[in-house]
């Protein structure tokens, strides 16, 4: 199941289906192996059962380890469990159910049913954390917001005149490439489009497809010229209407969602509409790569689910905090979060944080 995880991890570009992987075993051999495809492709079963068939093995009697519950309905290709079905083997280990109601215990029902042994559970929490986003869109109906950022030791993200490229080591930037390339969406503020002009494109993974890039900007004030707009599609977010700027956005692949901002004392946008967005249009995991400002809002409206932290080990002194938040009176007003795990990257520290009520929901939900 390990080796099934493996394969997983490096299926990133199926959104919004999940990354799964399988491997077939027969007399104690790995006969077949395969990973989920892009969105619309094989998925993992097909794939590893494609690949011992293409070897000349005969699969009659082998175990199938799969990383998810596979698939009894159709939908872009044809169920999975027909395939598994098909090739009788004599057991099928599975890390998790499918939390996806038209499937979650169908399969394992119906594998048992054949007289196939069904052992499920195993490995389990590493493959839900695997498709956290696709568990959190099926079971509590909102996608998983990722906020990552590199940071000094002392939680300072940038210095006040912005020459500070880089914090950390370029390796670890390689690595959030890695998490861009997994997610549905890139979500940044007007204030990094700005100051920064990214590109926001995955550029050091491979990658069939790339996220959709999509701007916070409360007052319309983006430029056309911005380099996000590169032909790839690109959503704005505003409180603000502007015709003439919308039909220029619009030439270069990207959309304008206007958001309500009326009644509300800052005159900002209501992020939680903004991410009710993203939830209806299937984006399992939302990366965002933003400023304090925008963190700061996103934080204060518990739209944060995990922080992907990079630190540095260095010490810059005054400069821009990694969130902009209220000064509070009491520690009981502070947010906390669990560690979900820890890597060592070059001299730089990757720290994995969760919020608990996130995962509490997903747990109640379906564990």
């Amino acid at each position: 199941m390990g080796q099934a995880l493996d394969l997983a991890r490096d299926s990133v570009c199926c959104a919004p289906n999940p990354s799964v992987g399988c491997i077939i075993v027969k007399d104690t051999y790995c006969i077949g192996r395969g990973s989920t495809e892009s969105y619309g492709g094989n998925h993992a079963e097909v794939v590893a059962i494609k690949d011992a068939l293409s070897k000349g093995y005969v699969l009659a009697g082998s175990t199938i380890y799969v990383t998810l519950e596979p698939c009894c309905h159709y939908g872009k290709t044809p169920p999975c469990l027909k395939s598994i079905l098909d090739i009788q083997p004599l057991r099928v280990v599975i890390a998790v159910l499918d939390p996806n109601p038209i499937v979650s215990g169908k399969s394992v029902n119906q594998l048992r049913l054949s007289g196939i042994i069904v052992d499920v559970g195993v490995c389990r929490d590493e493959a839900l954390w695997l498709n956290i986003g696709f568990f959190s869109r099926m079971l509590i109906s909102r996608s998983w917001v990722r906020t990552k950022i590199a940071s000094s030791l002392d939680g300072k993200s940038s210095l006040y005149n912005k020459q500070s490229k880089w914090i950390t080591c370029n390796n670890s930037r390689k690595d959030g490439h890695y998490w861009r390339a997994r997610s549905g969406a890139i979500l940044t503020g007007i204030g990094t489009v700005i100051h920064d002009n990214p590109s926001l494109t995955v550029r050091y993974f491979p990658t069939s497809k790339q996220p959709i890039k999509a701007i916070v900007d409360d007052n319309f004030v983006i430029d056309p010229n911005s380099n996000i707009f590169d032909g790839s599609r690109v959503v704005i977010f505003t409180a603000i209407s502007n015709k003439e700027k919308e039909n220029i956005i619009s030439d270069k692949n990207g959309e304008v969602v206007l958001i309500d901002s009326l009644n509300r004392p800052d005159n900002l946008m209501d992020l939680n509409i903004v991410m009710s967005w993203f939830h209806q249009n299937n984006i399992n995991e939302i990366h965002v790569e933003a400023g304090p400002g925008l963190n700061g809002r996103l934080l204060i409206t518990h739209a944060i689910d995990e922080f992907l932290i990079y630190v540095a080990p260095i010490l810059i002194g005054d400069a821009n905090s990694i969130v902009k938040l209220p000064i509070i009176d009491n520690l009981k007003e502070s947010f906390s979060f669990s560690i979900l795990e820890s890597l060592i990257i070059d001299k730089d520290i990757r720290l994995r944080l969760y919020t608990d009520s996130s995962w509490d929901k997903i747990k109640a939900s379906f564990i």
